[in-house]
């Protein structure tokens, strides 16, 4: 039987979606497995080259303070089915006492009042399998309006976006530019029937031009999240609501201290684990 190369890179903090987009770019890879705190990446060869290529990515990636530390394993394992495998691990996840997460290969009966959003990950982020996901569909439930208008920054899946369409939202703009992303996000809004409500724009919130959301949300890497904050007090009501997670517990003072200097108020936070949740209001 053949065997396959596993590679698991664990970074701090930890971003799948960043690593999985670096890794994706060695022709070699056969797949890619989401833990709990990291990748395992399989591959037909790995060479030394390769993993000079990789370390080199990731050093730049800790270069220019996108991650602070990464770790690099490297064994040899007999071959798998990895979809299978994968398939096997994901069972539908309890996100709050309303909300479901599951994938389409997975059965599940709603019970009274719970709302069950179907998931498919492909390559993007968002699956409710982790923290800064989950803390972010809390505080959606937890503060969002009926009929609220939506812009969802990096929704990957666009899972959060599904969420506001079922929790009563009118309209959700979603927009990322991730070049995988489109194709995922948009056969997940029609499974989930809200394609009426969501809509996607390939790029950053630079190309949103509407200025009157009653929400954003962004769920990404902290210093991404200082960077926009202009631009989202720009794009956001008066007395809008903006829900911001991907941050570690130790990112809490800059990013308050930030989006505060911009004139917005702290609202709440939520943490899991060693994941963070804030909640601002303009």
């Amino acid at each position: 039987m053949k065997n396959f190369i596993e590679i698991v890179i664990k970074t701090q903090p930890f971003f799948p979606e960043l690593i999985s987009g670096l890794v994706y770019m060695i022709d070699s890879i056969t797949g890619i497995e989401e833990r709990e705190d990291e990748l395992a990446c399989y591959f037909t060869e790995f060479s030394d080259d390769d993993f000079n290529y990789l370390q080199k990515l990731l050093t730049n990636l800790r270069n220019e303070s996108l991650i602070e530390r990464f770790e690099i394993f490297r064994k040899t394992i007999e071959q798998k089915n990895w979809n299978v495998e994968w398939e096997k691990s994901i069972q539908p996840i309890r996100v709050s006492e309303r909300i479901i997460i599951k994938p389409t290969f997975r059965e599940y009966t709603p019970g009274k009042n719970e709302i069950v959003i179907t998931i498919d990950p492909k390559m993007s982020f968002g699956t409710g399998y982790h923290q800064s996901t989950r803390i972010m569909i809390r505080l959606i439930e937890k503060y969002i309006k009926p009929k609220s208008k939506v812009l969802d920054v990096g929704t990957g899946t666009g899972i959060l976006a599904i969420v506001c369409a079922k929790l009563g939202a009118s309209k959700i703009i979603t927009c990322d530019n991730d070049e995988f992303v489109k194709e995922n996000a948009l056969e997940n809004f029609e499974k989930n029937d809200v394609k009426d409500k969501c809509s996607f724009i390939y790029g950053t919130i630079d190309n949103i031009e509407e200025k009157d959301f009653d929400l954003i949300l962004a769920n990404i890497q902290k210093n991404v999240l200082i960077e926009i904050a202009p631009k989202i007090k720009d794009k956001i009501k008066e007395d809008g609501l903006v829900i911001l997670s991907g941050l570690l517990i130790e990112d809490d003072k800059d990013i308050l201290e930030n989006y505060i200097s911009l004139g917005f108020k702290l609202i709440e936070k939520e943490i899991e684990d060693e994941w963070l949740g804030i909640v601002i209001k303009k």
